[in-house]
């Protein structure tokens, strides 16, 4: 079965660049101009569009992104809103690839089978859940696959060459591969280590290979770009949301076009980057 993102991945290669992956938290600051934020990223060069789940403990996250979980849940946010916004994202656009990421509390309570048929029916193509390794896979990724859905999988600069191929086993759609080793938004992406780092995973997949972590600017996404098959930017973007915020944190006329912008810029970015032929 395709998904939108293995077709997307698929024309991106076509046309010789890179994909940009943009990461937003569902319900931030609130459900109305969350939604309207991922409504207006395609338009501003998103090619894949990752949605976070908001969760009260997210182990892995650095401190924008735990800050835009806890606007969130205080905005009332859950996994239903969450996936209500996927759904009212579908109405406009049918084709530009949405992946769910977070923790597995919030599946499993919800009822996996029934996240499962609830997801794909919203229009969800993909899941990164990050606290569940391969070890589990029964657990999630495998029903997951079933239900026609990718599971995308985390490589980190410590998974060595023994422990690839597990990560790598029941992974589908592209490899998320984190360029620093320590939460999201804490350090800048070396494009040199990351050259090295994609070129290793490539040797035991033929699937796309998307950086993400530490990357803020057009010149960093670009710098990504020339060296993975996608860029993935989600604090930097968390951060433009939250100086949009008034003294309350609540959303302004700013906010959503705030956002926006610094799309605009980094998916310049990544457009730019000249890519080597494969």
């Amino acid at each position: 079965m395709t998904t939108r993102i293995d077709t997307r991945m698929a024309e991106l290669k076509q046309q010789g660049r890179a994909a940009f992956v943009t990461f937003l938290m569902a319900g931030d600051p609130d459900p109305a101009t969350s939604l309207s934020i991922v409504k207006a990223l395609p338009q501003a060069g998103a090619d894949i569009i990752e949605i976070g789940m908001p969760f009260t403990d997210p182990m892995a996250d650095g401190p924008a992104i735990q800050a835009a979980g806890l606007r969130a849940l205080k905005a009332g946010m859950t996994l239903n809103k969450t996936l209500d916004l996927v759904r009212r994202f579908r109405e406009d656009d049918d084709v530009t690839p949405i992946v769910l990421m977070g923790y597995y509390n919030p599946i499993y309570i919800h009822g996996v089978d029934r996240f499962l048929v609830d997801a794909k029916a919203a229009g969800i193509d993909g899941l990164i859940v990050v606290d569940l390794p391969p070890e589990e896979d029964e657990e999630l990724c495998i029903p997951a696959m079933k239900a026609g859905l990718n599971f995308i999988r985390l490589a980190t600069p410590t998974t060595d060459d023994q422990r690839l191929p597990a990560v790598l086993a029941n992974t589908s759609g592209f490899v998320y591969y984190v360029s620093i080793t320590g939460i999201t938004g804490s350090a800048a992406a070396n494009a040199a280590q990351v050259t090295g780092a994609v070129a290793r995973i490539k040797r035991h997949t033929a699937l796309p290979v998307c950086v993400g972590f530490g990357i803020r600017t057009p010149e960093a996404a670009r710098d990504i770009a020339q060296a993975a098959d996608g860029a993935v930017v989600g604090s930097a973007l968390i951060d433009a949301l939250r100086a949009n915020l008034d003294a309350e944190g609540r959303a302004t006329g700013k906010t959503v076009s705030a956002v926006a912008e610094l799309t605009a810029a980094l998916a310049q970015g990544v457009r730019g980057a000249p890519r080597a032929a494969e």
